[in-house]
């Protein structure tokens, strides 16, 4: 066996179909064999039995975001805040990240905005060095009812690491938000804002939805189509919502709030995309649809970790363990194989000869998965 090449033996392999006892040769960073059994090579890891499933591909984080902003008013510098949200990806086995930044916050004390290009920039800063344990992406989440989401958007679209845009509208009356209650109740819990100031909000964020939100969306799908960049909606609710999205070419239904959006998106070949917080708490905390009801029509594609890194292996597992829910492979393919694939990542996501040696090892204990160990390009990250 030469120095550049690890052999992984006596594992469970989850892949496309089925699960099966083997072995696994990671060469030059890749998948270079996948063999049923247990090989005799001396220096082979024994994985005494554990999981090996692809690496997770995350498209739809916000948690990098906490480490630059660990408090209120707080910012934290960026290549540490960058490196500290690098680990926690790395052992959760989130091998492929698309790191959600917000454009257009409706929070005007938000710091959010005045990070952005800290952030982008430290990124890639920790990428370029070598220093970031797994691949990180960026995924743009356009607040499109917003007056400056066009320009700042376009200060940032021809980053290397676009690889991901989404359009939302987080107004009151709209797609998660269609009952003013439920938005009154939110943003008067988050922001403590006084009954009249809570209805100058509402009014100001509706005329700006009704002014900047279909402008923003053509013109920002338009710009995405021009880089090949793909394109995710965010919170629909309807048929009509779907339709739409259709009409701008995309590829991932972020969160459908309903059966029938969930449903009609599925029909049409985009990924529907739930959180796995969704699925770890047994329903939304917003009150939209359950991410099990979607596991049981089998209309559920990617999960993603959304706030909750952690979040996303068990989530896994979970719908794999349920009454109506996939086999391990279907599980196992909505954080590896269909989130890859939904936004061109043909390399990963799959145990496969050829493809990229993302590997995680899991073990499962008291019915719960543990990360165990953690490749990245066929190099041990966690």
């Amino acid at each position: 066996m030469s120095l550049d090449e690890q052999v992984l033996t006596n594992a469970r392999l989850v892949l496309d179909d089925e699960v099966r006892r083997g072995s696994l040769v990671i060469r030059d960073g890749r998948i270079a064999a996948v063999d049923g059994g247990v090989t005799s090579v001396p220096s082979a890891v024994d994985c005494d039995g554990d999981y090996l499933t692809p690496g997770m591909v995350e498209l739809h984080t916000d948690n990098m975001e906490k480490y630059f902003q660990p408090r209120p008013k707080v910012a934290w510098p960026g290549r540490p805040a960058a490196l500290a949200h690098d680990a926690q990806m790395a052992a959760s086995g989130i091998t492929t990240v698309f790191d959600a930044l917000s454009i257009g916050d409706i929070d005007e004390q938000s710091m959010r905005e005045g990070a952005l290009k800290q952030m982008v920039a430290s990124l890639q800063a920790i990428m370029d060095d070598g220093m970031a344990r797994i691949d990180h992406r960026l995924h743009l989440r356009c607040e499109v009812c917003q007056p400056a989401t066009l320009q700042r958007f376009e200060s940032l679209a021809d980053s290397p690491l676009l690889g991901l845009v989404s359009l939302m509208d987080h107004a009151p009356g709209q797609r998660q938000f269609v009952s003013l209650d439920a938005y009154r109740t939110y943003y008067q819990g988050k922001h403590r804002m006084s009954d009249e100031a809570l209805e100058a909000f509402i009014e100001k964020q509706q005329a700006n939805s009704a002014r900047y939100s279909s402008p923003n969306r053509q013109a920002i799908a338009a710009a995405c189509h021009r880089r090949g960049l793909a394109l995710a909606s965010h919170d629909d609710a309807t048929i009509e919502h779907v339709a739409e999205s259709l009409e701008y070419g995309t590829r991932v239904a972020e969160f459908p709030t309903t059966r029938e959006a969930a449903e009609a998106s599925h029909r049409h070949g985009l990924a529907v995309m739930m959180g796995a917080p969704n699925v770890v708490r047994g329903g939304s905390h917003s009150g939209n649809i359950a991410a099990a009801v979607l596991v049981s029509l089998g209309v559920l594609d990617v999960l993603s970790s959304d706030y909750y890194p952690a979040a996303l292996l068990d989530a896994v597992f979970r719908i794999a363990d349920m009454e109506a829910g996939y086999s391990l492979p279907q599980a196992v393919a909505t954080a590896t194989r269909t989130p890859a694939q939904a936004v061109g990542l043909e390399d990963r996501g799959r145990l496969a000869a050829g493809l990229r040696a993302d590997l995680l090892r899991v073990r499962v204990v008291d019915n719960h998965p543990l990360v165990q160990r953690v490749w990245c390009a066929g190099r041990q990250v966690h």
